[in-house]
């Protein structure tokens, strides 16, 4: 499967673009359940002015997704057409200012709550349980273990369709559980987190305390995305799944997760459309069941069928 490859076209309206433009580009091994098609273009920018440079000269046509580390995240099989926008180097960047901590939209959370371990700030420890990078944090309120993004956000910085660098302030974000009210076309490029002195050890233990329960609780070492759905309010999605005879069911190469049944998992050789498909037969039978219609908490992009 491949799309039409218009890269040069792009290139020549570009001059000073530093980024690499790659065409059809696979993506199946930059996501976490191993399963997709490539992307039409695939762009990696240099830095923040690079991402704004192709931005406001892309034509506005031009559909623009972007992808972090590809954890809470499945790429339909029939590949994603336009510019898929994956941050690198460039915004890996991390730095400790006082109580706070600035990183790039491509930090591992798992850095961040390292980071402010080891500079002994409070409140962040949370992000050992976030898989992912901070753009995808940002994007879905990310939260675990009883705090969430917004709990401890100063401000985002993210680059607009038009390609003008904007900064949100923690009220500005529209942040509430699984949300982000920041338009769609925006991609974040760095956060600033604020948190309070404490004692790393204290920290390190809490974060060793999370990484236990992950691994006890969680099929960590599995092809999957992490959460598959929302809880809804007053509500748990594993136990509805649960409840509904979900656990274990399978489609094609694909499971729910008898460890947590809010995971689906990849076998081994499972398709897009087998993960997809499984997740909207657990929500018909959970629908079935207790009446409650489940909302997907992974993000799904790109086209169900080969271009």
């Amino acid at each position: 499967m491949s799309f039409p490859d218009n890269t040069a076209e792009l290139k020549a309206g570009m001059p000073q673009l530093r980024g690499r433009l790659l065409a059809n580009q696979a993506l199946r091994d930059l996501t976490w359940f191993r399963v997709g098609g490539p992307a039409q273009i695939l762009f990696m920018p240099e830095d923040e002015a690079d991402l704004a440079y192709l931005l406001e000269r892309l034509p506005s046509d031009v559909p623009v997704s972007a992808v972090g580390l590809g954890s809470n995240l499945i790429v339909r099989d029939g590949g994603v057409p336009g510019v898929l926008v994956r941050l690198g180097r460039g915004f890996a960047g991390i730095a400790v200012e006082g109580d706070r901590v600035r990183a790039g939209a491509a930090v591992p959370d798992l850095k961040v709550a390292q980071a402010a371990q080891e500079a002994g700030i409070g409140g962040l420890a949370f992000f050992r349980g976030i898989p992912g990078a901070i753009g995808g944090a940002l994007r879905m309120n990310g939260g675990a273990y009883g705090r969430e993004t917004k709990d401890v956000l100063v401000e985002a910085r993210g680059v607009d369709r038009q390609g003008r660098v904007r900064v949100f302030g923690n009220a500005d974000m529209g942040l509430a559980y699984r949300h982000c009210g920041v338009p769609e076309d925006v991609i974040f490029t760095q956060a600033l987190f604020s948190g309070t002195a404490a004692d790393p050890q204290g920290i390190k233990a809490e974060m060793q305390a999370i990484t236990e329960k992950r691994e006890s609780t969680q099929p960590v070492k599995s092809r999957t995305g992490g959460s598959t759905f929302k809880n809804p309010p007053g509500q748990k999605a594993w136990q509805l799944i649960d409840q509904a005879g979900c656990r274990g069911l399978k489609l094609g190469e694909a499971q729910v997760s008898q460890m947590h049944c809010n995971f689906l998992i990849n076998l081994g050789n499972a398709s897009a459309a087998d993960i997809e498909n499984l997740g909207e037969l657990v929500r018909d039978r959970v629908k079935a069941s207790s009446g409650v219609e489940l909302e997907w908490e992974i993000r799904r992009i790109g086209l169900a069928q080969s271009p």
